[in-house]
Formats: C-alpha cells, structure tokens, sequence
C-alpha cells in the first residue's frame, strides 16, 4: 500500500503541475543563484550559425534538451506557428493567439545536420498527441516541424515517412504538423534557459528533467561531451 501510495502522489505532482501554471512570480524568485553560471554566445557569434525551429509542447523542455545536443550553441524559448503580433506568454498560454510554445536552435551546420536535429525532435517528444505533451494541454503545445526552404521541408516529411513505414508509433497517426517559417517571437527573460535556472521547481523536478533524461538516455552519440 506504501508503494502505491507513493506512486499516486508521483503520478498527482506531473498531472497537476504545468508550464502555464507556473507564474512570473515563481519563476523570478528562484533564478538569482543560478544566473551567474549561463555563458551566453555573442550576437556576432550567432550570425555565422544555421537555425532551425521546433515546437514540441512546453518550451522548457525543449530548449533544455536541444541545449545538451553537440552542435547547438544556443536555443531561445519563444512563439512561432502563428500570425498574431507579438505574443505574450498569457496570451499564448491561454489560447488567445494561434502561435505555439517554440524554439529556436542555432546550431553550427559541421558537427550536427539539420536531419540530425530532426531526428532530436522526433526522439524527444510523443508526436502522436495532438495539442498535447505531457500534462500540458492546448494548441500552443501541438508539434510542429517548421522548415525555412523544400530541403529541409523534404527531410522532415522524410524521416515522417520513414517513421510511419517503421510503425515506430504502433498504428498511432503523427500529428507533427509540416509549416513553413515565418517569423519568431522571443519569450520573454524569465522564460530563458528555464530548466538551469530552476531546477528545484516542482514542474521542472516532475516533467522536464525526466523527459530530458529519457533523451539523453536514447541519444547518448547526440550529446555534448559535458553532457551527462
């Protein structure tokens, strides 16, 4: 009964603990301790990388995970998929916009492809839940694969096939939606390097660390070398 318990309370935190429930009071409180040991690359050095962009539900997530991937040098939350005009987090996560919780990779095009980022995206996440990942509910969390040009278009819808000649997903339609890019929204401050700066945070300890441990679990030849 000790067991089961135990399990249930495990089971309660994850399905009751969301990205949009945690607040910007929340998030602010415990980041001061953490600030100090994010590096950021220069905008100089970001101009000579490619970018590519990703929505796979709760940007935490994501951009913790496509962080550990060789190659990337840096990921920033943001909002992409939709035509509203700069999007606020409130906005978006009540559903008020039609852009869904994004990332955008740079990453450096010699030591990780773009086909390599798309296999990430699709070890990462469930793209058989539509407007779902996780405890996160809502269009603002659908999966979406965005592509800049038909290369990276015809990669994505690619690797889509080969996922479904495989039956990967047993029989489970994918839902991942095929978008052509257009623009990009940062998130704002507080919402950056999230996971690093909070890692006490019941949302981050339940959802995001364990989702990013079974990618890294999957993935060990993707992985920075002072990822561990």
């Amino acid at each position: 009964m000790k067991i089961a318990k135990t399990t249930l309370l495990a089971l309660f935190l994850i399905l009751t603990t969301s990205c949009q429930s945690n607040t910007k009071k929340t998030t602010e409180a415990s980041s001061n301790t953490h600030m100090a040991q994010i590096v950021k690359p220069s905008a100089q050095e970001l101009e000579n990388l490619e970018t590519a962009y990703f929505a796979s539900g709760c940007f935490w997530c994501v951009e913790a995970i496509f962080e550990s991937v060789k190659g990337v040098k840096e990921v920033v939350s943001g909002y992409a998929g939709g035509t509203s005009e700069n999007p606020t987090y409130e906005e978006v996560g009540a559903g008020r916009t039609d852009h869904a919780e994004a990332v955008e990779v740079y990453y450096d095009p010699e030591v990780i492809s773009f086909t390599a980022l798309v296999q990430v995206f699709f070890g990462s996440h469930d793209p058989t839940t539509l407007n779902q990942q996780g405890p996160d509910r809502g269009r603002q969390y659908r999966s979406i694969a965005f592509y800049k040009n038909e290369k990276e278009k015809k990669i994505i819808e690619g690797y889509i096939k080969a996922l479904k000649d495989q039956d990967v997903y047993q029989g489970a339609s994918i839902t991942t939606e095929v978008t052509p890019f257009t623009k990009f929204y940062d998130a704002e401050e507080y919402h950056q390097d999230y996971e690093r700066k909070h890692p006490d945070n019941s949302y981050i300890t339940n959802v995001s660390i364990p989702r990013l441990n079974r990618f890294k679990a999957n993935f060990g030849e993707y992985l920075k070398e002072d990822v561990h």
